[in-house]
């Protein structure tokens, strides 16, 4: 897919999602709302945002825990529906956001024009939130950040057909509907709607909004060199991903809430892996690192003007490495 084609689709993905919302207030008005409708937006909400969240994200974007090849496939799959492109390409993005978080390279930070002024600041924000995906020379090259995934046949075949996958996720809740309303055909309809198309809108701007929100109004417990923020009241909707201060100063972290009063919704799915023997070796980080960290950042002060070395890509930290085990003879 080219930057004109990518564009295209995500101008189709934020289109059609708003013309299903209105459709989906008008079948509201009309009281044209029922359980299986709700169950099919449920569903559909959960598996997708799970397949965020804890599949695209903490997994391949993070590697934050270790999980067999059917339990990865069904999460790169279940991230796939929720329209936000290939999974490969989506790790591809966040990984080079990380290294480059609120400075020049970040593809979606809100401080992208600069400047303090209300009209600098509404079009940071907007690029931050959605329109960075509408750059037709948007590229974070794959092979560079994230070549672990790309030798994956498995993350190559579901990413070069994301596509087909993400439209079963826009029937499938068709199905829902037609099965929990015992076979009517105008359930499967609303269900479309609802569990697709509402579904999509919902999840796509509230994972935009931890980009766009999240880099510029919250609370920063650590003094990370960037914008982080933490955002209590995104927290179940985001699945825990609006801990994003708490994230940045712990990327491979598997949980991003590091208070008992932090919902994380990923933390306690990727908690249920483990425990039915699904995953494994989960990163966790213990209290006292934690306050050693946050205390060492306060020090060091923190913010996008901090001084900050970005660890390399990872294909150039393979490479170092290599080079540094070889013998002398063997280096190029």
């Amino acid at each position: 897919m080219d930057g004109k084609q990518h564009r295209l689709f995500i101008i189709g993905v934020s289109v059609g999602p708003v013309a299903g919302l209105v459709v989906a207030m008008t079948l509201l008005w009309n009281r044209a709302f029922g359980l299986s409708d709700l169950v099919s937006l449920v569903v559909m909400y959960a598996v997708a945002g799970i397949g965020i969240s804890t599949g695209f994200h903490r997994l391949l974007a993070h590697r934050s825990f270790k999980t067999h090849r059917p339990v990865r496939d069904a999460l790169a799959v279940a991230g796939t529906v929720a329209g936000q492109g290939p999974a490969i390409i989506w790790a591809a993005h966040h990984r080079r956001h990380h290294r480059m978080s609120d400075r020049e390279g970040d593809p979606h930070s809100p401080y992208f024009y600069g400047g303090h002024g209300r009209i600098a600041v509404l079009r940071g924000l907007w690029h931050a939130h959605l329109g960075w995906l509408l750059d037709e020379n948007l590229s974070s090259d794959p092979i560079r950040y994230c070549p672990d995934l790309v030798r994956d046949r498995h993350l190559r075949w579901i990413s070069e057909h994301f596509v087909l996958i993400m439209l079963l996720g826009l029937v499938a809740p068709a199905g829902i509907g037609f099965a929990v309303s015992g076979g009517e055909p105008m359930a499967a309809f609303t269900g479309f709607v609802w569990g697709g198309l509402v579904r999509l809108f919902l999840l796509s701007h509230l994972t935009y909004a931890v980009n766009s929100i999240g880099h510029f109004a919250g609370r920063r417990r650590f003094s990370t060199a960037d914008e982080s923020r933490n955002i209590g009241w995104l927290a179940i909707p985001s699945f825990g991903d609006s801990w994003h201060n708490n994230h940045h100063a712990f990327p491979r972290s598997a949980s991003h809430g590091f208070r008992w009063y932090e919902a994380d919704l990923s933390a306690l799915f990727i908690r249920l892996l483990v425990r039915t023997g699904l995953a494994w070796d989960p990163v966790r980080i213990d209290r006292d690192r934690i306050e050693l960290r946050a205390a060492g950042l306060s020090r060091v002060g923190g913010g996008r003007h901090a001084p900050a070395q970005p660890p390399a890509p990872l294909a150039e930290r393979r490479r170092t490495r290599a080079a540094a085990n070889a013998d002398p003879g063997d280096i190029e």
